[in-house]
């Protein structure tokens, strides 16, 4: 039995038991998007496929430095870190790549913890598209620098000086993924094998730095891809002594990571952003999406920026939006409508960084644009040229900070539908903890500047 094969409990124990298996992996992934797991016996995991096991509900109430929030209700030690319900999902199966023969197997959290699960909030997002009589393609887009450094050598060096795999700026290039055909057959291979294919893969303009089209699939498939793609692009670099980076901006000097989302909807097995008739080739549908989209994008930007340093990248000049704004094929904008065929008109939610958690990044863009079909919301005319040089209104202004955007989405009674109290809460609070963990740090910067002059 192949690990695309599995559908239920019965599939994933046959699949186990046909490889001789003492030991399967397990994971979930955290608010931050970072996948918390561990070996399980074979027993165990038979077990858990009926009746769900338990998880140190930890892994929602720490950040990605494993350091405590002490601002959240859900746990803490007023509540003594108890275990969380999880459900293993046997339709996830896939090979690992880097541990051939070895499956694993995604979960999700249960019960009260499955109201902030980050893939429990994308599902009941796409859930609430079914309602609507909808499907959800998507398809993610990341770029990411790579370093010929390891993850020890980086810190021995203070994270400066560090050595890419190619130097330059040389997008597209030949050159190079002939010169790295192994690395890059390498990636093309794992992808394919774990069922995270690559569309296209490509150098973009920077040293060392790649982008990945992973390939269009249902919602919660594209988003399970994407979450795996990144850590086990890792993975691999990791094992040749590299090192792969989704920072959303690493240097001053380099362009930012994007995490773009291109995404449609169809209904009965056809797409419904398409209309020959209409300005655009875009129907009403896809307007009232697209204008959804545009309007709550401020209050759900930390969903989609959801480090200190996703900021870094919106800025002016880098391919990077700073307004919510939309164009028809405008790469100065937060949404970048792209016109075709009835198959393959789509909007790009350009305005995600590499570093957001998928699951996240997809609800938010998603539950907007549902937003905006359930409430007719119009998006205006196109922006023309560069959006960077024109004036936009106050409203239509992104949140400079991370503190500004997890203000904006506790405040935002649209979020608070889309994605219930309890997650807009929890997750306004991590982020609130996540910038105030930044205020502590006493960067370079500073000290160049100020230690000795003032």
């Amino acid at each position: 039995m192949e690990p695309r094969q599995v559908r239920n409990a019965s599939d994933a124990r046959r699949i186990v038991q046909e490889r001789g298996l003492r030991h399967v992996k397990v994971g979930v992934h955290d608010i931050d998007g970072v996948l918390r797991g561990k070996y399980l016996h074979v027993d165990k995991f038979s077990s858990a496929l009926d009746g769900g096991m338990g998880f140190c509900d930890v892994v929602l109430g720490w950040d990605s430095n494993d350091q405590l929030y002490d601002n959240v209700t859900y746990t803490g030690w007023h509540t003594a870190y108890p275990d969380a319900a999880v459900r293993i999902l046997p339709e996830t199966c896939r090979e690992i790549a880097t541990e051939p023969g070895n499956l694993l197997f995604l979960a999700e959290f249960a019960d009260k913890a499955e109201e902030i699960c980050p893939r429990g909030v994308l599902r009941r997002v796409l859930e609430r598209a079914g309602k609507m009589g909808y499907e959800v393609k998507v398809g993610f887009e990341y770029e990411f620098f790579v370093f010929a450094e390891t993850a020890h050598s980086i810190r021995e060096k203070g994270y400066r000086n560090l050595k890419p795999i190619s130097p330059g700026f040389f997008g597209y290039s030949m050159l190079r993924n002939s010169v790295l055909s192994d690395f890059y057959r390498d990636l093309l291979d794992m992808c394919e094998s774990m069922d995270m294919g690559i569309e296209g893969l490509h150098t973009e303009t920077g040293a060392g730095v790649l982008e990945a089209a992973l390939r269009v699939r249902d919602g919660l498939q594209a988003a399970d891809a994407a979450a795996l793609f990144k850590l086990y692009t890792k993975v691999l670099a990791q094992k040749r002594d590299w090192l792969a980076t989704f920072m959303a901006k690493w240097s001053k000097d380099w362009p930012g990571c994007g995490g773009h989302l291109h995404m449609s909807l169809w209904k009965d097995g056809k797409p419904v952003f398409f209309d020959e008739k209409e300005p655009h080739r875009m129907s009403k549908t896809m307007r009232q999406f697209v204008g959804g989209q545009r309007a709550l994008m401020p209050e759900t930007l930390a969903m989609v920026a959801s480090t200190v340093n996703s900021y870094r990248r919106l800025i002016p000049g880098f391919w990077a939006p700073t307004a919510s704004t939309w164009g028809v094929e405008n790469r100065t904008t937060s949404l970048r409508v792209i016109p075709g065929s009835a198959k393959s008109t789509r909007v790009e939610y350009r305005v995600a960084a590499a570093d957001a958690n998928p699951y996240l990044a997809l609800a938010a863009a998603v539950g907007s644009g549902l937003w905006g079909i359930e409430n007719g919301i119009d998006p205006g005319e196109p922006v023309q040229g560069n959006s960077y040089a024109l004036e936009h209104p106050d409203e239509m202004q992104l949140p400079r900070t991370l503190m500004d955007a997890a203000v904006r989405l506790k405040a935002s009674k649209p979020a608070r539908a889309l994605f219930g109290d309890a997650f807009v809460d929890h997750y306004a609070a991590t982020r609130d903890w996540e910038e105030r963990e930044f205020r502590k740090a006493i960067t370079d910067w500073e000290l160049d500047r100020y230690m000795e002059i003032i």
